[in-house]
């Protein structure tokens, strides 16, 4: 385990990134001052309801008092709060952005939450943890920004302990025709100039819905989930399939 988790905040020394990596960790840095706003904005507020379904599925298995669980790709914290106020002891919130990251930490200390979520600067292709070691890992938003997605699913399945749970929530596939075309107008043409406005970033919000479009859908990743050695895995639409849950366990070491 990183050793500046004793101290709340690790901030790993240089770390290459793929040039996709890179190209978005320059864009979240950004619009990081209005990431937090524009989220809830553009969602409808919806956004923060996933993320408590989401973290309820991540908390099912946890019994233990002390549970430790990783929030990757955290952004500034959203989905981190949400596993504290459902009950999860200790969080690890790690991402590349360290922009992200520090709006992140300001909202632990508003919150005083310093002794109960922890702060990595990390790439979540090669994470600074050791294998195993974590009861439960939530990714929010963030696995189809990854360089891979297979490699990034393969740490998470490195660090996660034997029996640990993979909690996957990321936007997908509407599943009714009607709904569908009314979406992808909204999230094609109108989202991306409300993002524009308020971000500041002309191209951020555009880079949204184009890497929607190019994500897998739901049994798509239900399948690549289960290649990268997770079981059980299963999934749940959110909104009719604007966004998804996918869930998977580690039953073993092996890949």
């Amino acid at each position: 385990m990183c050793p500046g988790l004793l101290s709340n905040t690790c901030f790993v020394p240089t770390f290459m990134l793929g040039p996709k990596a890179a190209e978005i960790r320059q864009m979240f840095t950004a619009i990081a001052h209005r990431y937090d706003f524009l989220n809830h904005l553009l969602s409808l507020n919806i956004d923060r309801i996933w993320r408590r379904k989401a973290v309820q599925i991540l908390k099912e298995p946890l019994g233990q008092s002390n549970a430790l669980c990783l929030d990757l790709c955290c952004g500034t914290g959203d989905l981190s709060f949400a596993m504290r106020a459902c009950g999860v002891a200790r969080v690890v919130g790690s991402d590349f952005s360290h922009t992200m990251l520090q709006r992140n930490q300001e909202k632990i200390r508003q919150c005083g939450l310093e002794s109960s979520i922890f702060i990595v600067e990390a790439d979540a292709l090669s994470l600074p943890f050791k294998s195993d070691s974590f009861d439960g890992l939530a990714i929010a938003f963030g696995l189809r920004n990854l360089e891979s997605v297979s490699a990034g699913l393969m740490e998470m399945h490195r660090v996660l302990k034997p029996g640990g749970k993979l909690v996957v929530l990321e936007f997908s596939r509407l599943t009714h025709p009607l709904l569908d075309r009314a979406f992808q107008f909204y999230f094609l043409n109108i989202l991306p100039k409300i993002g524009a406005v308020f971000s500041n970033h002309p191209s951020a919000y555009s880079y949204l819905p184009a890497s929607v479009l190019q994500f897998p859908n739901q049994e798509q990743l239900k399948g690549i989930l289960g290649e990268c050695g997770f079981q059980n895995v299963s999934y749940r639409n959110l909104s009719a399939g604007i966004a998804a849950i996918h869930y998977g366990e580690k039953t073993s070491n092996q890949p």
